[in-house]
């Protein structure tokens, strides 16, 4: 009897650790609770994004053309390297150490903008630190902005990435982010709608 409960004791922590573990692997629900707001064909939007294969332009330059906002591309002064294994350790070594790379250009406008999309790839199941950089380390203000984040990803890790923007911004309004994978921009106008950014 005693090695009865032993054993089932000791299959409750191997399965509360698999869930634990699946959960790290990425998950559809939501890791954040987004505002609400009307739509006002008045406010003035600007699209930020940090793209390196160019997924993320592509959806970048998509959310432009349905709402007529600015697109602002982030990008670094020394850039990531072009073949994928060599930035995927650059990525890698940023994450782990902290590193805010220094970006080669800024928004000198920002205060003209109430709504500012912030748009990237997953890399390491999270937003890129050149992300980290524009949110953090550039001075900008973005307590009085309303934040929509969006994503590119393989297979995983959207929300997680999604989350990031968020906690980078915490003084401000978020709506409902978006993700995709590659280039598909299925169910991109729907959602415009569904946070009242588009009619």
């Amino acid at each position: 009897m005693k090695h009865r409960l032993l054993f089932l004791s000791c299959l409750s922590v191997i399965l509360v650790a698999l869930a634990a573990c699946s959960k790290d692997e990425g998950s559809d629900t939501p890791l954040y609770q987004y505002d609400s707001i009307e739509y006002d064909a008045n406010r003035k939007i600007l699209i930020t994004y940090f793209s390196w294969g160019g997924n993320t332009q592509h959806l970048a330059e998509e959310i432009a053309n349905m709402t007529d906002g600015t697109l602002f591309r982030i990008e670094t002064v020394n850039p990531y390297p072009t073949d994928y294994n060599e930035c995927t350790e650059v990525a890698r070594e940023e994450l782990d150490n902290g590193v805010r790379p220094e970006l080669s250009s800024t928004v000198d406008n920002l205060d003209d903008y109430d709504v500012v999309f912030v748009g990237c790839p997953v890399w390491w199941h999270t937003a890129p630190m050149a992300v980290w950089s524009f949110l953090e380390s550039s001075g900008y203000d973005f307590s009085d902005k309303i934040i929509v984040p969006f994503c590119t990803y393989a297979s995983t890790y959207r929300e997680e990435t999604l989350a990031k923007i968020v906690e980078l911004t915490p003084d401000s309004r978020h709506l409902q982010g978006f993700g995709t994978t590659g280039r598909n921009t299925g169910g991109m106008e729907s959602w415009l709608r569904t946070i009242h950014i588009i009619r």
